[in-house]
């Protein structure tokens, strides 16, 4: 029977699909988000579209491009996307990586099935059981995840390596561990706060008998929410920044610049509509509604399972040359992940009157979860 922590073997590695197990997936008819992600078309998929659409096949920005759809108007949605319908012009023919969404195949020193929150498919609790989509979509890309998994086990043992020679290395497991054990005190901003201080402060810190401040400076909290949100927002390049779909399929697209953040809405054809702005500063660091810390108590547990959250902590380790504890980097790394979603929850409410409820908290997570698996990491995704 299978369980929560049913673990499945393909071909010589293991894939981990608890994350999956129990949920249903369907594509909301009208959304079109996973059409504003550019899809990378793989070798054996170019010669449909060279043959077809030779003008449509294109190389993506970015520091490693690859073979892409091009997108209307350089940073709208895929070029396949009917206007009209929101419905894709070439299904039958569509890429790999269209067909995976929103699932994703996270490889690490194992193989993980992880799940895209921003698609609200995933919410509904209706349509195809994940697992066995998930399974099917594994099964089709074995071959890349072989490749990847040489690739990313070898990273993985030189990161290993460095973090021993640099007297860092801490037990993965105990660190979440611990982390569950206090799940609920991380959706408290002055225990978020004390985490943030001992993270930077102790050499080894530890969660065990960790009490909150009794007096938060709400002013340094909110400036940290802040700064983490805007370096995600802080761009003119609309297909580089978030993008929040909402219950009426509206796409819409958050860019600063210095104080002020800009609200625009991407139409069908690609255009960019202003809707509302505001200087960041005035947007405080709400307090959770009734309902909001549940919900937000259950993401930091997805968040805590994740395998490309992990990988992400271990790229910040690296980046900082291994100067900080892994248990040090974790709980920081969490606790400013909560703040950037409990501020982008803020935002939200300031334009749209979302809340700070279990409403707007999920609204909140699906505006964010495409930005947070998207986050550097040593693994990869396949």
């Amino acid at each position: 029977m299978e369980n929560a922590l049913e673990r499945i073997f393909v071909a010589d590695y293991e894939v981990d699909y608890s994350d999956v197990i129990g949920k249903k997936i369907e594509c909301p008819e009208g959304c079109g988000l996973c059409c504003l992600c550019q899809p990378e078309v793989l070798p054996d998929e170019r010669l449909f579209f060279r043959e077809n659409y030779p003008r449509d096949l294109v190389k993506s920005r970015g520091s490693n491009p690859y073979y892409a759809l091009a997108l209307k108007k350089g940073h709208g949605s895929c070029v396949f996307l009917d206007n009209c319908t929101r419905k894709c012009k070439v299904y039958d023919n569509r890429t790999t990586y269209c067909k995976q969404y929103p699932f994703h195949i996270y490889v690490s020193d194992r193989v993980k099935v992880e799940l895209d929150l921003s698609c609200r498919g995933v919410w509904y609790g209706t349509g195809n059981d994940a697992l066995t989509e998930a399974k099917g979509i594994v099964e089709k890309a074995d071959k890349r995840i072989v490749k990847a998994l040489v690739e990313a086990k070898d990273v993985y043992r030189q990161f290993y390596a460095n973090c021993k020679e640099s007297g860092i290395m801490a037990d993965q497991s105990t660190i979440r561990m611990s982390l569950s054990e206090n799940l609920t005190n991380f959706t408290d901003l002055a225990y978020l706060s004390k985490v943030m201080d001992l993270s930077e402060l102790e050499p080894v810190m530890t969660l065990d008998g960790l009490q909150k401040e009794s007096k938060v400076e709400m002013a340094d909290l909110e400036d940290a929410a802040r700064e983490a949100a805007m370096d995600s927002m802080a761009t003119n390049d609309p297909l580089c920044a978030p993008v929040y779909c909402d219950e009426n399929w509206n796409w819409n697209v958050f860019m600063a610049s210095g104080d002020k953040i800009d609200w625009t809405v991407l139409d069908d054809e690609g255009n960019i509509n202003l809707k509302n702005s505001a200087h960041v500063s005035g947007i405080p660091l709400k307090p959770l509604e009734e309902g909001g810390e549940k919900v937000l108590a259950d993401y930091i547990a997805t968040l805590n399972h994740r395998d490309s959250f992990m990988g992400s902590v271990f790229s910040l380790i690296d980046s900082n040359e291994y100067e900080d504890n892994m248990a040090n980097a974790y709980y920081g790394c969490m606790s400013t992940t909560i703040l950037d979603l409990m501020w982008r929850a803020s935002m939200l409410d300031h334009f749209m009157g979302t809340g700070m409820g279990s409403k707007g908290m999920q609204e909140a997570i699906i505006f964010y979860d495409m930005d947070r698996l998207d986050a550097q990491a040593i693994g990869a995704f396949v």
